[in-house]
C-alpha cells in the first residue's frame, strides 16, 4: 500500500508531538520533576483515560536538557518551580506566567578541554532566539537560575570565557525547550481523512454555530459538530412575553440592613440591551446586579425570596459561614423553590468582608442571565482596614452574544461542557464600560468579585497616555506603567501582611479587596491582560480587555489616606487567629482528592484536535480561543470528576465525614494525565480553609479563603477548618463543571 507524502508527514509530527521523552532523573537528584511534591498523577506523565491512554507527553514542571556534540555525556534537567505570590498562579500583568527555574546538571566535560574556556554559563531565550538573557554560571550539581516569564523559551548552557559575559560567543554543550514550547499547530488535521464528518445541511442543524474567536478561523473538521442535545434560551420561550412588555432592568441599589432586618428578593425576567442587543434576562429585583446588601458583622438578616422565573432555584450565599438549613443547595439543604414559590433565608454573618449570592440550580444559565449579587459585611473594629477615600464594589462577568441575542444553552444539559461557557462581552456590574471619577491622589478601595461562569481575570490599571481606552497597542505597551496596587484582603477576610501587587488574579467566585492611589492626572484603564492561545497555530496570543475607564483629576484629594497607602500593615488579629492552628501546617495529608475528567465518545474531531493538545496545557485556559470545539461538548461526552485518592470513590459517591473542631489537612491534585487537563476554581461551602503550599513551595503570606484555584497540573494543601454542623457542598466553581458533576458533599456532626 503506498503512503500519501501528506499522511506520512501527519503521522511524523503526531509522533513527535505525542512521543516526547519524560525528562529522565540524575544521579543523586530529588526526582522533584517527576513527583511534583507527592502529586501522584504526575509520576508516570501519561494520560489515565480516553484515546490516547500510555502515550507520554513531556512534565508541564520540566525541562530535559539534551546535550550536543560539544557536551558529550553531558544531561540535565530544569524544574519549573512556583514563584512566590499571593496567588496560586504566578503571572506577570500582561499575563506571561513567572516561573522560577532550577538546574540539575551532570557529567559536563571540563570546560577548558572545549578551548579557551573557564566556566560554564546558562542562557535563557524566546523561540526566536532573540534576546539571549544570561541566567548565571552553572557546574554539575543543583543551581537556582532565577526567574522567567516568556511564553515560550528555550535554555541554554555553553562554554564561555568569564562568568560575567554578556553575550553567547562559547560552544553550546546542552540546550531544552519549555514544555509550551512542544505545542504543535491544530492546522495539519484540515488535510487529515478523520478531519471531516459527514456535511450536514443548514436545515439538520439544530443549532446556530456560536461566535467564532477574533481572527482565529475554525477548524474545517469541527464545522459539522454540534452538542448532542436541544438548544433552549430564555428569550425564545414560547411563554414570554414580547421583549418590549418585559420590565426594564435597572442598576444594582445599595440596602443597608440592620441587626434583625428584613429584605424582599424577587427573581424575575427583564430585558435589556447590551452591545446593541435587545436580550431578555433575569434579576434580582430587576437589578443587574442584584441588590448590593451592606450590613454589619456578626448580624442576622431575613431575605424573603419569591422565584418569579420559568426555572426551579434558589439562593447560595457564597462563602458566608451560615446555618445549613439556609446554604441554598436545591436537593441538599432545601427542596428548589418551583417558579411562583417562596422561601425564608435567616443569615447570620460570621465574618467581616465581601460575599455574593446566586443560584445553585442550572446555575450555568441562571447565574449567566444575571441572576447575582454582593455582600458587604462591615467589621465591628472601625480600624479594619487603613484609611481610603472611598469604596467601590465591582462585580466581573462576561456574557456570550452572537449577532442578535445571548448564545443557546444546552436544555437537559449544559455544553460549553469542556472548558466552560466563556463570554465575549465583559460586564462590570452587569454593564459595559464601567467609569469611575476620581481626584488627583485619591485612594480608592475596590472589592472584587468574579462572576463569570468560567473565566479566569489578571486585572491591572493601566494608563492610558492619552490614546482612547479601546486602543489595546497603548494600553499593552504600558505594562511597565500599571499602578501598584495594595492587596489587603481576600474571601473570608484579611491577609497576614498587606502586599504590593501590579495586577490581580481573579478565578470565578473568588473575591479580593485592594487599594490604589491615583497620584497622577488623566486616564486609567481597568484592564484583563492575559496570554491565550491559539491552537490552530500553537502559538500564545495575547488578549487585552478593557473593563472601564479611572478619570483622575487635577484637583487633589485630602492628603491623610494618601499618605496611609504607603504604609503597608501586619494584622495582628489574623496572625493570632491562625497562630491557633499553626501547628497543624505540618502534618500529615489526611485526605487526597484528585481533580480529572472522563470522555466517551467525543465527535473524531474534537479527539483528534485534543490529542495534538494533551502535550502541553496551559496552568489556566485565560480565554476561549477554541469556541466550535467546546460548544459541541456535553454531559454525554464529559464527566468532570473529584476522586477520593484512598478510595477510588468519585463525586457524590465520596463519604467524608467530620465533628465539629476537626483541623484536616487535604491535597488537592490537578491531575496532568487528565484527557484535557484545566485550572479548578474548588470551592467548600459553609467553612474556611488556608492554603497552605503548592508544588511543595510554602505560602508564607495566608488569608482565609473559600474558593481556591487549582492550576493544570498542580499540587496545592490546604488546611481546612470545620467549625459549621451540616451536610456542604464541594465543587468546581466554572458552573459547566458542576453541572457535568464534579462536586461532593461532606458531612459535619455537631
Amino acid at each position: 500500500m503506498r503512503i500519501r507524502p501528506w499522511l506520512t508527514f501527519l503521522i511524523v509530527l503526531s509522533t513527535v508531538a505525542l512521543a516526547r521523552p519524560i525528562a529522565g532523573q540524575l544521579p543523586g537528584s530529588t526526582g522533584a520533576c517527576e513527583t511534583r511534591a507527592g502529586n501522584r498523577a504526575s509520576e508516570t506523565i501519561e494520560p489515565a483515560t480516553g484515546p490516547f491512554a500510555g502515550r507520554t507527553a513531556n512534565d508541564l514542571h520540566c525541562i530535559s536538557l539534551f546535550a550536543t556534540a560539544a557536551g558529550g555525556d553531558a544531561n540535565g534537567l530544569i524544574e519549573l518551580t512556583r514563584v512566590g505570590s499571593p496567588f496560586t498562579v504566578t503571572v506577570t500583568p500582561a499575563g506571561h506566567h513567572v516561573r522560577g527555574l532550577t538546574a540539575r546538571i551532570s557529567d559536563l566535560p571540563p570546560p577548558e578541554s572545549l578551548g579557551p574556556y573557564t566556566t560554564y554559563v546558562a542562557w535563557v531565550t524566546p523561540l526566536e532566539m532573540d534576546p539571549v538573557t544570561p541566567l548565571g554560571p552553572v557546574a554539575n550539581g543543583e543551581h537556582r537560575l532565577g526567574v522567567v516569564a516568556l511564553n515560550k523559551f528555550l535554555v541554554l548552557v555553553s562554554a564561555e570565557a568569564s562568568p560575567d559575559v554578556e553575550r553567547r560567543e562559547g560552544p553550546l554543550v546542552l540546550r531544552g525547550r519549555s514544555p509550551s514550547s512542544l505545542m504543535e499547530a491544530h492546522d495539519l488535521l484540515a488535510i487529515a481523512p478523520s478531519a471531516t464528518q459527514r456535511s450536514m445541511s443548514p436545515r439538520e442543524l439544530r443549532w446556530a454555530p456560536p461566535p467564532r474567536y477574533p481572527d482565529i478561523p475554525m477548524l474545517p473538521g469541527l464545522m459539522d459538530v454540534e452538542p448532542r442535545e436541544s438548544p433552549t434560551t430564555l428569550s425564545r420561550s414560547a411563554d414570554l412575553p414580547r421583549w418590549e412588555e418585559l420590565p426594564e432592568t435597572i442598576p444594582r441599589q445599595l440596602v443597608e440592613l440592620p441587626d434583625g432586618g428584613t429584605l424582599d428578593i424577587e427573581a424575575g425576567i427583564v430585558r435589556r440591551e447590551i452591545a446593541g442587543r435587545r436580550v431578555a434576562m433575569l434579576a434580582f429585583n430587576r437589578q443587574h446586579p442584584g441588590p448590593l446588601i451592606r450590613v454589619r458583622e456578626k448580624s442576622t438578616i431575613f431575605v424573603n425570596f419569591t422565584n418569579e422565573t420559568p426555572f426551579p432555584t434558589a439562593i447560595h450565599w457564597h462563602g458566608i459561614r451560615l446555618d445549613n438549613r439556609f446554604d441554598g443547595v436545591p436537593g441538599l439543604t432545601q427542596d428548589p423553590v418551583e417558579p411562583g414559590g417562596s422561601f425564608r433565608y435567616q443569615i447570620y454573618f460570621e465574618d467581616a468582608g465581601i460575599y455574593w449570592y446566586h443560584p445553585h440550580h442550572r446555575e450555568d444559565i441562571q447565574q449567566e442571565l444575571g441572576l447575582y449579587g454582593n455582600l458587604l459585611v462591615d467589621a465591628r473594629d472601625p480600624d479594619y482596614y487603613g484609611p481610603v477615600h472611598r469604596e467601590e464594589i465591582l462585580m466581573l462577568d462576561d456574557v456570550l452574544l452572537d449577532a442578535d441575542d445571548l448564545v443557546e444553552f444546552g436544555d437537559g444539559s449544559s455544553n460549553y461542557m469542556l472548558m466552560g461557557r466563556f463570554g465575549n462581552t465583559p460586564l462590570v456590574n452587569g454593564r459595559l464600560g464601567y467609569r469611575l471619577d476620581v481626584r488627583r491622589g485619591e485612594v480608592v478601595r475596590f472589592h472584587l468579585t468574579n462572576a463569570a461562569n468560567t473565566r479566569t481575570f489578571n486585572v491591572s490599571f493601566a494608563p492610558v497616555d492619552g490614546a482612547t481606552v479601546s486602543d489595546v497597542a497603548s494600553l499593552a505597551a504600558s505594562v511597565d506603567g500599571r499602578l501598584p496596587i495594595k492587596l489587603v484582603a481576600s474571601d473570608v477576610g484579611k491577609f497576614e501582611r498587606e502586599t504590593r501587587i501590579r495586577s490581580v488574579v481573579l478565578a470565578p467566585a473568588e473575591r479580593y479587596v485592594v487599594e490604589v492611589r491615583f497620584d497622577r492626572p488623566g486616564s486609567y484603564a481597568l484592564v484583563n491582560h492575559v496570554q491565550g492561545i491559539n491552537h490552530r497555530q500553537g502559538v500564545f496570543r495575547p488578549e487585552l480587555l478593557a473593563l472601564g475607564t479611572i478619570h483622575v483629576t487635577e484637583n487633589a484629594a485630602p492628603d491623610t489616606p494618601s499618605r496611609a497607602f504607603d504604609t503597608l500593615r501586619e494584622n495582628a488579629d489574623v496572625i493570632a487567629d491562625i497562630d491557633r492552628v499553626r501547628s497543624q501546617f505540618d502534618r500529615a495529608v489526611d485526605h487526597e482528592l484528585i481533580l480529572t475528567l472522563e470522555t466517551t465518545d467525543l465527535p473524531r474531531p474534537i479527539e483528534r484536535s485534543m490529542a495534538y493538545d494533551w502535550v502541553y496545557f496551559n496552568p489556566v485556559e485565560w480565554t476561549g480561543t477554541m469556541p466550535r470545539m467546546n460548544w459541541a461538548t456535553t454531559a454525554r461526552e464529559v464527566r468532570w470528576n473529584l476522586r477520593d485518592a484512598a478510595t477510588g470513590f468519585e463525586n457524590e459517591d465520596i463519604d467524608w465525614k467530620f465533628r465539629v473542631g476537626d483541623i484536616v489537612k487535604i491535597r488537592l491534585v490537578n491531575d496532568r494525565r487528565a484527557f484535557h487537563a484545566m485550572q479548578h476554581p474548588l470551592h467548600i461551602h459553609g467553612q474556611r480553609f488556608l492554603v497552605l503550599s503548592q508544588d511543595g513551595v510554602p505560602n508564607d503570606n495566608l488569608a482565609w479563603k473559600d474558593t481556591v484555584l487549582l492550576p493544570a497540573g498542580s499540587t496545592t494543601d490546604i488546611l481546612l477548618e470545620l467549625s459549621n454542623p451540616g451536610r456542604w457542598m464541594i465543587h468546581c466553581h466554572i458552573a459547566e463543571h458542576l453541572e457535568s458533576g464534579m462536586k461532593t458533599v461532606i458531612e459535619v456532626f455537631g
